[in-house]
């Protein structure tokens, strides 16, 4: 962390796109906790590592066992975000390359995005048999309805580019390839920079004009995967399958 009183956070598992594994989870879960008692961190830069990706969501090789019910169900990443663990510092996400399917439940929880040029948004689930339920929700918190709903549907035949993203109100500011973590490091450095009581205050006003919808909309999301998930084995086989090939709009 460096004396602006902004900590940087990166994904780093290049190797893996900085998909997000059991560890990883973890690890977020436990800084976030972390950051809510410790003043030296008055802003948050959340990034991934490499270029290529921020992240691409939970790695495929987790297994989580399920409860036998259609109304719960265990979800890993619902605790990776700031909001899930009561922390109502600013984050500033810096994405640069591809961000999909899980990473939204990061990229849901930040107060804004900058995006770099190279940055590519889109949402796979549908494309493998799978129902895009809190992804879909926490990208129509930031985003038209019209325009999560092509992301969602569209799955991998589609990526949103940053310039699409800034238009869609997704990212704040397209930057250079390259320059997300020094764009986003100097918003946050000035937000830091502010009395820490007025910022967290204003933060909190902010999540508390969509809270109430928000978790009325996440709640529905068990049953709704329950319900519409093919099978792990049919889900295999389809992201096996896999074509190249998708457009950028």
């Amino acid at each position: 962390m460096e004396e602006s009183g902004v900590a940087v956070v990166t994904l780093d598992r290049p190797e893996r796109h900085n998909a997000i594994d059991l560890e990883t989870v973890g690890e977020l879960t436990a800084i976030w906790r972390r950051f809510r008692h410790d003043d030296a961190v008055r802003a948050v830069v959340l990034t991934g590592a490499g270029g290529r990706a921020f992240s691409t969501g939970i790695d495929r090789s987790v297994e989580v066992a399920q409860p036998p019910s259609p109304y719960a169900m265990d979800d890993p990443l619902r605790t990776v975000g700031p909001k899930a663990n009561d922390l109502w510092k600013p984050v500033v996400a810096a994405v640069a390359g591809m961000a999909c399917g899980g990473a939204f439940y990061l990229l849901g929880e930040a107060e804004f995005i900058v995006a770099d040029e190279t940055a590519a948004f889109f949402d796979p689930h549908t494309s493998y048999g799978m129902v895009s339920a809190y992804e879909a929700v926490y990208m129509a918190q930031r985003m038209p309805m019209g325009e999560v709903a092509r992301m969602a549907l569209m799955g991998t035949a589609e990526r949103l580019s940053a310039r699409r993203a800034y238009e869609t109100g997704l990212a704040s500011e397209v930057v250079p390839a390259g320059e997300a973590l020094t764009a986003a490091m100097r918003a946050a450095s000035v937000i830091a920079s502010y009395p820490t009581e007025a910022v967290q205050g204003t933060v909190r006003a902010l999540w508390a004009a969509k809270e109430a919808a928000l978790a009325q909309a996440l709640a529905q999301a068990p049953q709704l995967i329950a319900l519409g998930n093919l099978p792990p084995g049919r889900q295999a086989a389809l992201f096996a399958a896999r074509t190249p090939g998708f457009r950028t709009r």
